[in-house]
């Protein structure tokens, strides 16, 4: 018998960020609220048992600070970590070009980026099967530090419309 391996997408708006305004918007930091947001990310992760092996994240401050956070409250994982300028203006396109070009070994990769495009990604792949609530959330966007899981057993570059199943979308405690 073949069994065929999930993959799992876990999009990931990052965390509370300080207003705009006094720097340039790639170069804002995280809240104190936002810091506090990514740390407890991690722990749900970890307990959801969402482990990355791959992590894609923006290359904006608040992201990378954001990775930086969660990475703590996952324990002994040790995921290929891609910082890259490209999530910070991406569209779906764009993201999903960089999910194709993952390992098909890998069976969950966490993408550390931004609305609206989160939330574009999750709705785009979210297939008849998806959970309503979170499919629902993710058509309007997603608040700050919420991740949303999307599974699909087809490999990275053929993850398209409709291909996955929208499993949960997890919202930040405020």
């Amino acid at each position: 018998m073949t069994t065929t391996a999930v993959r799992r997408l876990v999009l990931l708006r990052h965390a509370k960020a300080e207003p705009g305004g006094t720097v340039p918007d790639v170069l804002r930091p995280l809240a104190l609220k936002g810091r506090s947001q990514a740390s407890a990310v991690g722990r749900s992760l970890a307990a959801a048992e969402v482990l990355p092996e791959v992590v894609l994240c923006s290359d904006a401050v608040r992201t990378r600070q954001t990775w930086d956070l969660v990475r703590p409250g996952l324990g002994d994982v040790e995921p290929e970590v891609t910082v890259t300028a490209d999530l910070y203006t991406a569209d779906v396109a764009q993201v999903l070009a960089l999910v194709a070009a993952v390992d098909d070994r890998v069976r969950t990769v966490l993408v550390v980026g931004h609305e609206p495009i989160m939330s574009s990604v999750a709705e785009h792949l979210a297939g008849p099967d998806s959970d309503s609530a979170a499919l629902r959330q993710v058509q309007v966007g997603v608040p700050t530090a919420s991740y949303s899981v999307v599974e699909s057993d087809v490999p990275w570059d053929a993850w398209g419309r409709r291909t996955g199943t929208l499993v949960r979308l997890v919202r930040a405690a405020d």
